[in-house]
């Protein structure tokens, strides 16, 4: 199947070039069953991107859960091997709430995981498969990056209590200094906390500036060494350095990121390091990986897709079978897409209406 149909949703023709993209670095594909059991999803609820999840009881009176999430199912059955490196991609469905409709449904969801030993090469990679992530789907992208350890080394030396931490944190996240000012009040670092919420921008001006403010400098070079990878592959002009981006810590640490594309106003893609994950787990191997939301592109797809089909064929009773062929196939094989109808369906969006009576074609609406 030729990914780029325009017949197919922006969403199918992302999957089918995410595959191929993950595929191409190395990548194996994960499958999994829909279902997992409920109490894995109960221990890791903060880790999930909806609350909602469904559950029914199997023939033997376990709880099970239709999956809302497949990293914790990859975590859950990955074997760990001392020296050796997981590279996983998956294209699975999963059942959560959609933030566009507010209501369940089954969602596409695609994506990959890194599980292993993982060196600096690694996090370039999968940062650079984010990158790429976003360039399937549309030219205008920004990946934000952040890198927890250095936010939490200048949290945790303020000396607040678990709940102020945890409203700070909320505060970067949405850039709030004023909330921010007033949790920190006067401790020493709280200007430098400040700074960092209002740092945003290009990898080279960002990292200047930290190294001014005095962040550990271990840190600073994390961020440089991948920024400088993902320049060699002529993506760094969409990097930016963002401290806002953050999630739960309890899961992750070092590298998080999330990706934007035109058109969309929330994240399409989102990862990170998680390390604290594992370990809540009972695994030892480090892990780095993202998931791309399929189902935020439909707000791409209400906009492009201004008509359902180029040609309605309108006939009457009397006409052949063999006339009402001859006249779609003539026009399929232009590349349009035609249907026919005795009568126009209510709601069609069409881009030119014709007329068949007695083998003629006859054009009766055509939209620019």
């Amino acid at each position: 199947m030729n990914i780029s149909d325009k017949n197919l949703k922006n969403e199918e023709r992302a999957s089918f070039a995410l595959r191929s993209l993950y595929a191409g670095y190395g990548y194996s594909q994960f499958k999994m069953s829909k279902f997992e059991e409920y109490d894995l999803y109960v221990r890791n609820k903060d880790f999930l991107i909806s609350d909602g999840v469904i559950t029914f009881t199997d023939t033997n009176g376990r709880l099970l859960a239709l999956k809302p999430d497949v990293t914790l199912s990859i975590i859950k059955n990955c074997k760990e091997e001392t020296g050796v490196v997981q590279k996983m991609y998956y294209n699975e469905n999963v059942y959560r709430v959609s933030g566009s409709t507010k209501s369940f449904r089954e969602i596409m969801q695609v994506g990959l995981e890194c599980i292993g030993d993982i060196d600096a090469y690694c996090i370039s990679e999968v940062l650079t498969l984010a990158a790429k992530s976003l360039i399937t789907i549309s030219d205008e992208w920004v990946l934000d990056i952040s890198h927890i350890g250095i936010l939490l080394d200048v949290i945790d030396a303020l000396g607040l209590s678990d709940e102020e931490k945890r409203a700070l944190i909320k505060c970067v996240g949405e850039k709030n200094l004023h909330e921010a000012a007033l949790i920190c009040g006067e401790r020493e670092g709280a200007p430098l906390l400040l700074s960092l919420i209002s740092t945003y921008g290009n990898a080279s001006d960002v990292t200047k500036k930290l190294y001014a403010l005095g962040v550990r400098e271990e840190y600073i070079r994390e961020l440089e060494d991948i920024c400088n990878a993902l320049d060699v592959c002529g993506l760094s002009d969409n990097l930016r350095i963002d401290f806002s981006v953050v999630d739960d810590i309890k899961y992750y640490n070092g590298i998080v990121f999330k990706g934007y594309v035109h058109g969309i106003p929330q994240s399409i893609l989102s990862g990170g390091r998680y390390d604290n994950l594992m370990r809540r787990m009972g695994k030892r191997a480090g892990a780095i990986g993202f998931a791309v939301y399929l189902d935020a592109l439909e707000a791409l797809s209400e906009k492009s897709e201004r008509y359902d089909v180029d040609t309605l064929i309108i006939y009457d009773e009397n006409e052949t079978a063999l006339n009402i062929n001859r006249a779609a196939t003539r026009i399929r094989d232009t590349g349009a897409s035609v249907i026919a109808q005795r009568k126009i369906p209510e709601k069609l969006r069409y881009k030119r209406l014709l007329k068949l009576s007695c083998g003629e074609v006859t054009v009766l609406e055509e939209n620019a």
